[in-house]
């Protein structure tokens, strides 16, 4: 056996290590120590991801376009025997790298942040298991395997966001998460029973082959699937309409915002539609849909963001636009810089959020910025990751974003007729993109010192932070060849384009953050400007008013229907039925009284009735 054969087979290992790390956690109940929880929970991830990193670069020396790992059966039931079988090929590789890589840095930073906190061991129980259902879902080589992943992930969302379970509201953001993510689960569910009962097979890849071998283009039940899985991808990645459970989601403490919703569930839609390529492919009207998702929630998102005065909240809103990126750019054809755009995504918002925890623990967990300012100077390690994510998150030159979604613009400039009107909407956003960032910065660091900060960070904070702002700088500098072989446009797009275009594209950043500096610089640095104090202010703080309109529209009528069955109005008939019975009862057994003359008088009566009758009818 070869080297290179050997260390691919430890593929297995990556999976079952943060497996491994919640079962101790687990079963031990809380009885260890913070130190061995911390070791358990970061050292889990420390050991996958190094052996995701052997089993990356074997499986690169070995030239092979994919490897299957089989572990055992699942089950064999009139002939249906699914396999427990891990998927590994260029797209698998990044999505194992960030989750462990990204994962393993959060954990770490997690250890210090998490510190103070009773159930520490519960903490690192659940990321554990998050990041082994993550795993299996993106390493699943079938539908039932990734469906396993793909709800284990939603079932960890929903512990780890109400983590702080003592507060009602946390207990609400966790369940509207999963009420509101079940939806898309939903239909994704029903666009797999589909698949199984239309091609007879379960394997992704069978799957695949066989829709591109047995569907025309534009096949009507092929484009219902498709949008059916869209339906689970814009559910997991909170894309319009079923976006507003994000916002809420950031009650749960910063490193699970941070591994959560920046750098792995949210992402998971993204890597749905990138592995079911084909499927999307045989249906422009689903790409063209999927393009149109991505680019309204991008662009409500980055407008929301503007007027957010909660430090997560911004990033939260953030997040939501910039996973709309991915999906417009998996809708215009742009599959590769999608991937792309995702893992460069990973580094600096995964640095934002935990830099924004640095913060908010060093304020004693002050989560509004306008209770901030003055900060770069009590707080320069923050401060300056914090830069470098904004920088990254803006997308300006020589950072890891700008070449993303740099590659995603211009794609979308050449999506047929609507090529041109599709960039000027993302541009737009993206010129907005680099307002908010200016104004985060500059109200949360600059101006005014409005109260006094206190550094908490140690190693175990610092390092992580460090290494990402490293990631957010030049982690888009060699590219993402890795994926090439495995979706349809081959790699990052290299077209040329006209110098206009490119030079435009490129300037929008810029001129993003020299609007923010001239809007909320100098005299209006640390106060709300004259948007956030309007109407439209509100309307756009509060998400475009979807959780208005939810709440008129489908929770108070739920609600009310709830409250009018609260006593099982079916029981009624029920329950008139006994008392009926219970009725005839009691006036039958009133006639039973015991004594002898009232049964005689009741006799002649009934014979006095009898004769009277027959006398009258005969």
């Amino acid at each position: 056996m070869s080297s290179a054969y050997a260390n691919m087979t430890l593929l297995g290992w990556v999976v079952l290590l943060p497996l491994l790390g919640f079962l101790i956690l687990f079963l031990t109940e809380g009885r260890l120590g913070k130190t061995v929880v911390a070791l358990v929970g970061a050292g889990s991830l420390a050991l996958s991801a190094l052996l995701a990193l052997l089993v990356s670069i074997a499986f690169i020396d070995s030239g092979q376009s994919v490897y299957v790992h089989n572990l055992w059966q699942w089950m064999d039931v009139a002939g249906f025997t699914p396999h427990i079988r891990l998927y590994f090929d260029g797209l698998a590789m990044v999505m194992v790298g960030v989750i462990t890589g990204v994962g393993f840095l959060i954990h770490v930073y997690a250890t210090g942040y998490m510190a103070d906190e009773q159930d520490y061991s519960r903490f690192f129980a659940y990321m554990n298991l998050f990041v082994f259902a993550m795993l299996m879902l993106v390493l699943g080589d079938n539908l039932l395997v990734l469906y396993l992943g793909w709800e284990g992930v939603g079932l960890c969302s929903y512990l780890l966001i109400g983590f702080f379970h003592t507060e009602p509201a946390n207990g609400y953001a966790a369940r509207k998460a999963f009420v509101v993510t079940r939806v898309g689960d939903t239909a994704m569910a029903f666009g797999l029973f589909l698949l199984f009962r239309e091609l007879g097979s379960i394997e992704i890849q069978q799957v695949l082959s066989s829709a591109t071998q047995t569907w025309p283009q534009g096949s009507d039940i092929n484009t219902l699937i498709a949008l059916l899985l869209l339906g689970g991808a814009a559910g997991k990645s909170a894309q319009i309409p079923l976006q507003t459970w994000l916002p809420d989601a950031m009650a749960g403490p910063t490193p699970v915002s941070a591994l959560i919703h920046a750098a792995t569930m949210v992402t998971a839609g993204v890597y749905l539609i990138a592995r079911t390529h084909d499927i999307f492919l045989l249906s422009d009207t689903a790409q063209l849909v999927v393009a149109s998702v991505g680019l309204i929630t991008l662009f409500v998102a980055a407008c929301s963001a503007l007027t957010q005065t909660d430090l997560k909240r911004i990033l939260a809103y953030s997040t939501m636009s910039q996973i709309g990126y991915m999906f417009f750019a998996l809708g215009v054809g742009a599959w590769s810089a999608a991937i792309f755009h995702l893992m460069t995504h990973a580094f600096f918002k995964a640095l934002l959020f935990l830099s924004a925890g640095s913060v908010i623990l060093a304020l004693h967990h002050e989560q509004d910025i306008f209770k901030m300012g003055g900060l770069r100077r009590s707080l320069p390690i923050p401060f300056i990751c914090m830069l470098v994510g904004a920088a990254a998150l803006a997308a300006l030159p020589l950072t890891s974003g700008f070449y993303s979604k740099d590659i995603i613009l211009l794609v979308s400039y050449d999506y047929g007729t609507v090529g041109p009107w599709f960039w000027t909407v993302a541009a737009m956003a993206a010129l907005l993109t680099s307002i908010y960032s200016t104004r985060m910065i500059l109200i949360v660091f600059f101006g005014d010192l409005k109260t006094n900060a206190h550094d908490h960070s140690g190693w175990n904070m610092t390092v992580p932070l460090l290494l990402l702002a490293l990631a957010a700088l030049g982690g888009g500098w060699f590219g993402l060849d890795a994926v090439a072989p495995v979706l349809p446009d081959g790699g990052i797009d290299g077209a040329e384009h006209s110098s206009w275009l490119v030079w435009s594209t490129a300037a929008v950043p810029s001129i993003g953050v020299l609007l923010g500096l001239v809007i909320y610089g100098r005299g209006s640095v640390g106060k709300p400007s004259r948007v956030d104090n309007s109407g439209l202010g509100k309307f756009l703080r509060n998400g475009w008013g979807f959780d208005t309109l939810y709440d008129r529209t489908i929770v108070r009528p739920f609600m009310a229907v709830a409250h009018a069955c609260r006593n099982e109005p079916i029981d009624g008939v029920y329950n008139a039925i006994v008392g009926l019975s219970r009725g005839l009862n009691k006036l039958t057994a009133a006639t039973q009284t015991g004594r002898l003359r009232w049964y005689a008088a009741n006799m002649g009566i009934g014979l006095a009735l009898v004769l009277a009758y027959a006398v009258w009818v005969l």
